[in-house]
């Protein structure tokens, strides 16, 4: 997927929940993917946590669809300028998974990599305080693979390019270590209220 800074989507409407620089997509889910949408069945998803934790572990999708169930509500926002409201994801809190493999107090950030290969990175303080989930449903359904089925990483405060599709695994680390996109201009955290949509934002 090619993005450039000029991309100009839709004309923007004024709106105090829209970031600067976005417009509202209203019913549209603009699919926009750096790698071609795998075959991933449930059955043959994983998720792995490791890195500084004290106990690395892995959910198949028996597993970690067994763990206490948990919702978010809101918004979502793309760096090539669309936002969504009103959308509904459900899924487990990523809270709920560090509780078992129990971050060191060293782990500052994170790498997230999907069943494909990509990665992104984040601040590991990005991804708790529920502010993150593992999510594999969207507005009662099962989530899509175009969308990142059977399983994705939601971190909706930022970008969603950090929303990692395909989701099979988070590295913690003490250092930050760039993923596909950030290695490719993106900014390293992505916050849509500051614009951090390139490097040097």
């Amino acid at each position: 997927m090619n993005v450039t800074r000029g991309f100009t989507g839709r004309p923007r409407v004024a709106n105090p929940g829209l970031p600067p620089g976005q417009y509202d997509a209203r019913e549209d889910w603009p699919v926009l993917s750096a790698e071609v949408t795998p075959d991933l069945a449930a059955t043959d998803w994983s998720f792995h946590i490791d890195g500084l934790v004290e106990r690395p572990y892995t959910w198949d999708w028996d597993a970690a669809r067994a763990l206490p169930a948990s919702s978010y509500e809101g918004a979502i926002h793309c760096v090539t300028g669309w936002s969504k409201f009103g959308v509904r994801f459900e899924g487990v809190s990523l809270d709920t998974f560090f509780h078992v493999v129990r971050p060191h107090g060293s782990a500052t950030h994170a790498l997230a990599r999907s069943h494909t290969g990509y990665t992104t990175n984040l601040p590991l303080a990005d991804l708790t305080g529920g502010r993150a989930w593992i999510a594999w449903e969207y507005g009662g359904a099962p989530l899509a693979p175009e969308h990142g089925g059977p399983a994705r990483l939601l971190v909706p405060h930022l970008y969603f390019w950090k929303s990692t599709k395909w989701i099979a695994g988070i590295t913690l680390l003490d250092h930050d270590v760039p993923g596909f996109w950030e290695r490719n201009g993106y900014h390293p955290r992505g916050n849509p209220w500051a614009e951090q949509r390139y490097s040097g934002d």
